[in-house]
């Protein structure tokens, strides 16, 4: 049976999710074995390659649910077993040793072993390499399998981060000998689903894994539509078309607001919607151009017009989530137009200067219109410029080709790539790749945990970027839709326990 509205069909565009909010909102019980779940998604990827592929679209839509690790972390950052069911860590930390869960079988129904870790694992750090985070297994100096249930990972130095990395997308296990050049159209991993068919630039169909070894999904099919356009995606979800909208403009929420058809979940992210600023370009290489552009947005005021009152400033590049957020960061660089002008000034810019900001046409235009006008109020005449996200991509990340740009940085724990001096933002500070690299190799939590809290207050304190706010998670879900993950489901979004009663 498929889960939708009996109402006339109005639309006919595919759609995305970019959802968050609290857990498991909804009403209804539990859901038939032939129920499928109708979802609204926002960035769509442009492969299904896991493996050398960057951005959030493809752990969103691959990780848990069709690609597994060794381990795995709620939405809470909580980190726990899955294709491992035990792990040992030596007195010293340089060796993890990780007994596999007997059963585990691949979606061709073919046997997961050691010997599949050991093959995905010395991929990721094989010179060359092209997983997108090669980085968090940085320290990894071996892997290998003693036997078919055991694998052993050794580092050349203790890495605090490692059990966290190994939840992302470099802990991925896929079968051994698998082709790459296959990875872009089709897959075979160890999750419940299986994905069924991609019609690009519409919606990509999930399946229930009928060889999965652990507990079936409790849905048959899961067809997640790409629908960027937020008055779409709105009439898509009051029609029927959609059971679950994630990203929802907050400012297009009335019709769904005391609607008993209708909840509305509101939960935190980890999403950094950051000002981009290309450290070595022209005048942005002066530190006292920088501050000007963060003293010259008003950061309320664009939370209140964009974003509905429904987000939050962050002062630096780590979310509320992160154990190392420090709410004080956000009295560096107020918003005070007048002291702009003067940093202009003083870097010799007293007429003005003129930047570009490229921007993914996912996001509200708003946000980017907001900020281009408060800069151009101080003498920063800015071209807006709306791009296609693949094409964000290239120029922006791949290329540094830009002035400035607004993306959502939605991955979790991710100030580390403050000490990379190759980003996109090319900002270098061997103080900042200092700290990190201690941070990195903490003996403890709370070590580590300070010495990020340095990293964040010298980014910031350098105006290393600017950082808009963090949003707060929204999904709306129908009535009887139950289990929907509401936090952090930019970023990750694990399917396996949603149910859905028909609607009614």
């Amino acid at each position: 049976m498929r889960v939708r509205r009996l109402v006339p069909l109005l639309l006919a565009v595919a759609v995305l999710v970019a959802g968050c909010g609290g857990e498991e909102p909804g009403g209804g019980g539990g859901a038939g074995a032939d129920t499928t779940l109708d979802v609204r998604l926002v960035l769509e990827p442009t492969s299904l390659d896991i493996t050398t592929v960057a951005g959030v679209a493809l752990p969103q839509l691959l990780l848990d649910n069709v690609y597994q690790g060794l381990l795995t972390r709620d939405s809470h950052g909580t980190i726990a077993p899955l294709l491992a069911e035990r792990s040992d860590t030596s007195a010293d930390g340089l060796t993890y040793t990780f007994r596999l869960r007997d059963g585990l079988t691949f979606a061709d129904g073919s046997p997961l072993t050691s010997a599949d870790v050991v093959w995905s694992y010395r991929n990721v750090i094989a010179p060359g390499s092209k997983n997108p985070n090669r980085a968090d297994f940085a320290a990894v100096s071996d892997i290998s399998a003693p036997d078919a249930e055991t694998v052993v990972i050794t580092l050349r130095q203790r890495d605090a981060n490692f059990t966290y990395g190994l939840t992302n997308r470099a802990g991925v296990v896929l079968k051994r000998g698998t082709d790459p050049a296959t990875l872009a159209d089709t897959t075979n991993g160890s999750g419940p689903f299986v994905v069924r068919s991609w019609q690009r630039g519409s919606s990509i169909t999930l399946a229930r894994n009928e060889h999965y070894w652990g507990e079936p999904a409790q849905l048959a099919t899961v067809v997640l539509h790409y629908i960027p356009d937020t008055t779409a995606a709105n009439n898509a979800q009051l029609t029927g078309e959609t059971d679950v909208m994630t990203g929802p403009e907050a400012t297009l929420l009335a019709p769904f607001q005391d609607n008993p058809d209708f909840t509305v979940a509101e939960g935190v992210t980890s999403d950094k919607f950051a000002l981009g600023i290309n450290n070595s370009r022209g005048a942005l290489a002066d530190a006292r151009v920088r501050h000007a552009i963060r003293q010259a947005i008003d950061k309320d005021g664009l939370i209140r017009v964009a974003q509905a009152g429904k987000g939050q400033r962050i002062g630096s590049a780590v979310a509320p989530t992160d154990p190392w957020f420090d709410p004080s960061l956000t009295a560096i660089d107020p918003y005070d137009p007048p002291a702009a002008r003067a940093l202009l000034a003083q870097a010799g810019y007293a007429g003005g200067l003129d930047l570009n900001l490229v921007v993914p046409n996912i996001y509200n235009s708003v946000i980017g219109e907001y900020v281009a006008s408060q800069l151009g109020q101080v003498g920063i005449r800015v071209r807006f410029e709306p791009v296609e996200f693949p094409t964000w991509l290239d120029r922006v990340y791949t290329k540094a080709d830009y002035d400035l740009s607004i993306v959502d940085h939605a991955e979790a724990r991710d100030i580390a790539t403050y000490a990379n001096p190759a980003y996109y933002w090319r900002y270098s500070d061997m103080q900042v790749q200092e700290w990190a690299a201690q941070a990195a190799t903490a003996p403890s939590d709370g070590e580590r945990d300070e010495l990020y809290r340095k990293v964040a207050r010298k980014i910031s304190e350098d105006a290393a970027s600017d950082w808009l706010f963090t949003s707060s998670g929204l999904v709306v879900l129908r009535k009887g839709v139950t289990g929907f993950p509401t936090r952090e489901t930019n970023s990750r979004l694990d399917l396996a326990r949603v149910s859905a009663t028909p609607a009614q």
